[in-house]
């Protein structure tokens, strides 16, 4: 049986368009979509829960939440098949624990707290930077798979970037779009390392390399997805300036998060790559947890 998508809900318009989102994401994979509710939330994000007597239980309006965002899900695409869930844990918990039966897990980039105001949650946040699947925060204002018909893919040193490249062909397939495959490289600040392929012109040595390391990534993956328009892009410059930029004409933008082992290590490490486009991108971001 193939692992439901997962979205959680918090009551706010973002966690809305995020379930919105992901019933078609759902749809797109054959799969189920599940929306989940921790009832700590509001505790979570720093917003208690009104304490008069005439007011509805904790529990009334997770029901409530739970129950208007698998509408807004069925109004966006009436094909999903839905099922909910009221978790009672806060609301990190509860997501870690709902993604390790998840074939990926869906957030808003805002809570409904006083921290709302935020450019990321802290919630989404927490969740992507550790979370055992593929964690999809959207960024970006419209709920659209199929605006620009681009994903976007950060390549990383191979083997290690292999299960971002793996993901990010599976979303362009499934979508029918292209696939924009993107590997910076930066000329040396200081004068030229004592490297003999680098004398002479050693940007162009850098530009070159970075073509063969996408070659590299890309080739496995190519090979199983033979039907995905694939373009190579090497960029001078920062990573983060790369993606940042093609994000802006992308349906999703994939990067990997790297899983540290042993001692003094816990969940994922998110690096300042993913970081910042969970922050600053222009359209969701797939975080993809790898090996080291």
């Amino acid at each position: 049986m193939q692992l439901p998508v997962v979205v959680g809900v918090d009551g706010s318009e973002p966690s809305f368009r995020a379930a919105e989102w992901a019933a078609d994401e759902a749809v797109l994979h054959g799969v189920q979509l599940r929306v989940v509710h921790a009832s700590l939330w509001e505790r979570y994000e720093g917003e208690s829960l009104a304490d008069d007597v005439g007011d509805p239980s904790e529990r009334v309006i997770a029901e409530n939440i739970v129950c208007a965002a698998a509408e807004r899900a069925r109004l966006r695409n009436p094909e999903a098949k839905i099922c909910t869930a009221i978790l009672p844990e806060d609301t990190v918990t509860a997501l870690l624990r709902a993604a390790r039966n998840a074939s990926v897990l869906v957030t808003g980039s805002r809570g409904r707290g006083g921290l709302a105001g935020l450019v990321l949650g802290s919630v989404s946040l927490a969740v992507a930077g550790r979370a055992d699947c593929p964690v999809i925060v959207l960024r970006g204002s419209l709920v659209t798979h199929s605006g620009h018909g681009r994903v976007v893919v950060g390549v990383g040193e191979p083997p290690r970037g292999m299960a971002a490249v793996r993901f990010a062909f599976e979303e362009a397939e499934v979508r029918g779009a292209e696939l924009h495959a993107v590997r910076a490289w930066r000329r040396p600040a200081h004068d030229t390392p004592n490297h003999p392929l680098m004398v002479g012109d050693p940007a162009h040595y850098l530009e070159s390399r970075a073509a063969e390391i996408l070659d590299e990534a890309l080739e496995e993956a190519e090979q199983d997805h033979p039907g995905v328009r694939l373009c190579r892009r090497t960029f001078e410059g920062t990573a983060r300036r790369a993606l940042r930029e093609a994000s802006a004409m992308a349906d999703l933008l994939v990067v990997g998060a790297q899983r540290q082992h042993g001692h003094g290590h816990f969940g994922l490490q998110l690096g300042r790559i993913a970081h910042s486009m969970l922050h600053h991108a222009a359209c969701p971001v797939a975080v993809v947890p790898q090996r080291a």
